[in-house]
C-alpha cells in the first residue's frame, strides 16, 4: 500500500516505517498520524512480521515536531480530540506485542519525542537531539510526554525539559535512560536491525509477555506482579516453551512457532 507521508519496506520479518515529510523536517500533521495509525494496525495483526523501526527520512530528523500551522484552526473540543487521536496511536505502539523500536535520526522534538518515546526502547544517532518544547508555545505535550518522559527518566529530570522546553543531546539521552545506543548516523539503521534480528529469533508469545508485564511496572504495587505470575503460567504449557526447554537440555538452538 502506497502513503503520502510515509514509506515502508520489509526486511524478512521486520517492518521498516520511515516518516518521509523532509521539506518539513518529518513534522507530525493530522495525515501522518492517521497513516501511521493504519501502518501499525495493520503490522499488529500480520503475523509474517515479527517486528518495527520508526524512523525519519533524511539525515537532520526523526521527526522536529508537530506541524504548527494545524493549530491555528484548533478550539477546545478539536484540541482535545487531537491530543486523543495521537494518544490512541502511540499506546497501540506502546502496547504491541511485537517490538516497535525508535531510530532517532536528529530531531525528536514535540511530538517527535513522544513517539519515540512511545516505542520499546531507542537507539540514536550521534546528532540526535530530543525535547518536549511546547511550553514555548503556551502549550503541553499532547501525546503522552508528560507521561512516558517521566516513567523513563524521572520526575526531576522530566519536568526540568517540560518545564524549560531544553533540548537534550544523544549522549545526556544516554545518560539519562532516554535511548539504549548511541552509534554514528551511518551505523543507526544496521544498529536497530541487529537488535531486532536477535528479538525475532526469540518466542513471540514471551517477547510479547515481557512487553505486557514491564508497561505495568508503575501502575502501581501489584499489577505488573500479577501479569507477570499470569503470563508465566499461560506461557509455561505453550508449545515454544516446551520447545525452549527441551532445545535447553538437549544442547541445541531452539525453533520456535509462536504456539
Amino acid at each position: 500500500m502506497s502513503y503520502q507521508t510515509l514509506t515502508t519496506s520489509i526486511e524478512e520479518a521486520l517492518l521498516l516505517i520511515t516518516i518521509n515529510r523532509p521539506e518539513k523536517l518529518n513534522a507530525l500533521n493530522q495525515m501522518v498520524l492517521s497513516e501511521l495509525e493504519q501502518v501499525i494496525d495493520d503490522f499488529i495483526v500480520n503475523n509474517a512480521l515479527k517486528s518495527a523501526i520508526i524512523t525519519g527520512s533524511g539525515e537532520k530528523a526523526f521527526i522536529a515536531g508537530a506541524d504548527i500551522a494545524e493549530f491555528t484552526t484548533l478550539d477546545a473540543r478539536s484540541g482535545q480530540a487531537l491530543s486523543e487521536k495521537g494518544q490512541r496511536l502511540f499506546s497501540k505502539i506502546e502496547n504491541s506485542g511485537k517490538p516497535i523500536i525508535a531510530a532517532v535520526n536528529g530531531f525528536a522534538l514535540g511530538g517527535g519525542c513522544e513517539l519515540a518515546l512511545a516505542c520499546h526502547f531507542r537507539v540514536a544517532s550521534e546528532n540526535a537531539k530530543f525535547g518536549q518544547p511546547e511550553v514555548n508555545l503556551g502549550l503541553l505535550p499532547g501525546y503522552g510526554g508528560t507521561q512516558r518522559l517521566t516513567r523513563l527518566i524521572g520526575k526531576g529530570r522530566a519536568l526540568e525539559l517540560l518545564l524549560t522546553g531544553n533540548m537534550i543531546d544523544a549522549v545526556t539521552a544516554f545518560q539519562y535512560g532516554l535511548v539504549n545506543h548511541v552509534v554514528p548516523q551511518p551505523e543507526l539503521l544496521i544498529k536497530a536491525k541487529s537488535l531486532l534480528a536477535v528479538i525475532n529469533t526469540k518466542a513471540p508469545l514471551a517477547v510479547a509477555g515481557c512487553i505486557a508485564a514491564a508497561n505495568l511496572a508503575d501502575a502501581n504495587g501489584t499489577a505488573g506482579y500479577k501479569k507477570e505470575a499470569q503470563s508465566f503460567g499461560e506461557l509455561i504449557v505453550t508449545e515454544d516453551a516446551k520447545e525452549g526447554i527441551a532445545a535447553f537440555l538437549e544442547k541445541r538452538k531452539a525453533v520456535f512457532k509462536g504456539l
